[in-house]
């Protein structure tokens, strides 16, 4: 799932690859703004960055699952996949998140057993309908009016804020992407916020 078909203008805000070094810094900016987002992590980084992960759910804000290790699940056997989500779902319960885990796949791929395998574990694919760095990466300004344009009602936006050099433009942006869609009145919410508009 992209988005949910809603006309109420609310959002969801979702960050991958989390959590690092600067995941605090985003971290404070959501608080900042009172703002509510979710963060799909790594089980890798979760392990690198314990407390960081920790900050991220104390501060009120969603976790999903995006692989441990970030790989392609392409021709993947049953019992890779199984490792890199259950392994990944066990340091997110760790981190003190307890709420329902979403699943968002690394690059984008969910072909042949991925599917099946979340569908027995009832685990809902979340994807993005607004990633302005497929377009635009490393231009602050065009970050903002990317998203600030292509938004739309019940929509997924997508960020990478957390690597060094590669993703400043992207933290600089966030306030201001913020900032712009609550001038046009919208309200974020988690993506599990979002999904239970559909049920």
């Amino acid at each position: 799932m992209s988005s949910v078909d809603t006309d109420k203008k609310i959002v969801a805000l979702t960050f991958d690859d989390a959590p690092s070094p600067y995941s605090n810094e985003v971290v404070k900016i959501l608080a900042k703004k009172n703002v509510k987002a979710t963060f799909y992590v790594t089980g890798r980084n979760l392990e690198q960055f314990p407390q960081e992960g920790k900050n991220i759910v104390e501060a009120g804000n969603e976790l999903g699952n995006h692989s441990y290790s970030h790989e392609r699940f392409l021709f993947k056997s049953l019992s890779y996949i199984d490792t890199e989500i259950q392994k990944t779902n066990t340091l997110i319960r760790n981190s003190g998140y307890l709420v329902n885990i979403t699943f968002r796949p690394p690059y984008g791929k969910k072909l042949l057993a991925l599917p099946w395998y979340l569908k027995q574990y009832e685990m809902k694919t979340v994807m993005c309908d607004v990633e302005p760095d497929t377009y635009v990466a490393g231009n602050t300004e065009k970050i903002i009016q990317y998203t600030l344009e292509h938004t739309k009602p019940g929509s997924i936006i997508l960020l990478h804020p957390f690597c060094e050099k590669e993703c400043i433009a992207d933290r600089e942006a966030l306030p201001k992407v913020i900032d712009g869609l609550l001038e046009q009145g919208y309200t974020f919410v988690t993506v599990s916020e979002l999904l239970s508009l559909t049920n």
